[in-house]
């Protein structure tokens, strides 16, 4: 059978996908076994109090390149992508309380095996159980592998059709019963694992973690990223992608991915000064960024304003609001409410109108407009009041 140029293009980039994904599996797999010394920056940082509790077993396993645990908040729901041997989790299972949950998700078997060990004794331990480990893809955050693997131990695929059942089955299963539930998570962690899901899925993995967080919720996540592209042939080294290098985001392609998706405030938390590793003149360091869901949604008109603080002359926010500092800017009834959550509520003051609207009442609002906002459009055009100064006067006299 005859290929031209482009079939055979296309034939050696899904060969060299499989390849990668086989050695992140195959490698990660080994490192559950035996701790590695070279996979992924060294994890330092963490609060020692955390750690008492975690098996040493768990600890010499965990590979990764920040702490984006000391981020969750008690009574959270966290989602940990790329779970490994449960570190991160059982960190995270402390810091939620009894009142939290903590979900782990990860597709090497052996890694699961390392954190499901470890559940009843540490829920002992604590004196409650708030873990659950979930076999699945992170990029596929809708298909539970471990069901998905049942039907094929029941169902075993000898033909075609057989594939096909199998294929129906799976896309059942992510309709029916997914793995983890649309807006779900409070807050998605994960430590030096998105860089090993292969390119032509990165775009779906930023996607799925959009669909589980619940409205007002974040992602905090460290990983690897790079100065410069990386080039192809690096790509296409199975040792260097399992190895957490060459598939590392570009700093402002990270980023990006998050914007693309939906996300809003996205900003750098951590960013190590000195590279991790440099390869043919290539800077590879580890970073943690934060991105938010939530700025979705109508625009309402409530008579709101808010006064951006400085210290810039100006900026300009996610859905294009340029905000000068020091002037009542106007924003929609999202935005203002949008303004006082994290990361943004300290940059702010908050001007609500003299007479609340009643949201049922409330005109569009257009956000495409950067408007400096009358302080007579928020007291109301008929406001006219005056202090009475007497008031400030003792039996004696005004000052």
């Amino acid at each position: 059978m005859a290929t031209n140029g482009n079939g055979k293009a296309a034939l050696s980039a899904a060969v060299a996908t499989t390849e990668l994904e086989s050695a992140v599996r195959g490698r990660y797999a080994a490192a559950s076994q035996q701790h590695e010394v070279c996979l992924c920056v060294p994890s330092q940082g963490y609060d020692p109090k955390y750690l008492k509790i975690i098996p040493q077993e768990i600890i010499e396993r965990d590979y990764g390149c920040g702490d984006p645990s000391q981020y969750v908040n008690e009574g959270e729901v966290v989602l940990d992508l790329g779970s490994g041997g449960g570190k991160i989790c059982y960190i995270c299972a402390q810091k939620v309380g009894p009142s939290g949950q903590v979900i782990g998700v990860d597709f090497n078997q052996p890694m699961l095996d390392l954190a499901r060990k470890y559940q009843k004794p540490i829920a002992e331990q604590l004196g409650y159980f708030n873990t659950s480990y979930r076999k699945g893809k992170i990029q596929d955050l809708k298909l539970d592998l471990d069901v998905f693997e049942q039907y094929l131990k029941e169902n075993p695929i000898a033909s075609a059709d057989d594939y096909l059942r199998a294929s129906e089955e799976a896309e059942r299963l992510r309709r029916v019963s997914p793995l983890v539930e649309d807006d779900s998570v409070d807050v998605i962690v994960s430590n030096c694992v998105l860089n090993l899901v292969r390119p032509s899925d990165k775009r779906q993995l930023f996607e799925e973690m959009f669909r589980v967080l619940k409205v007002g919720g974040r992602c905090v996540i460290s990983d690897i990223v790079s100065d410069e592209d990386v080039p192809q042939e690096m790509q296409d080294d199975p040792d260097l992608w399992s190895g957490c290098i060459s598939g590392a985001f570009r700093e402002d392609h990270f980023l990006k991915m998050f914007e693309n998706a939906g996300f809003y405030g996205m900003h750098v938390i951590e960013r190590s000064e000195a590279p991790w590793q440099t390869i043919k003149g290539i800077e590879f360091r580890s970073m943690t960024v934060a991105a938010y869901k939530g700025k979705q949604g109508p625009c309402h008109e409530h008579y709101q304003a808010v006064v951006y603080k400085g210290p810039w002359r100006k900026v300009i926010d996610d859905d294009g609001h340029t905000l000068e500092r020091g002037q009542r800017m106007a924003v929609c009834d999202k935005t203002f409410r949008l303004y006082q959550r994290e990361p943004y509520r300290d940059q702010f003051f908050f001007v609500e109108p003299l007479v609340p609207i009643n949201p049922e009442e409330a005109v569009s609002f257009d956000c495409r407009r950067n408007a400096i906002r009358n302080p007579k459009e928020t007291k109301g055009q008929d406001y006219d009041a005056t202090t009475d100064a007497s008031a400030c006067c003792g039996p004696d006299g005004c000052c």
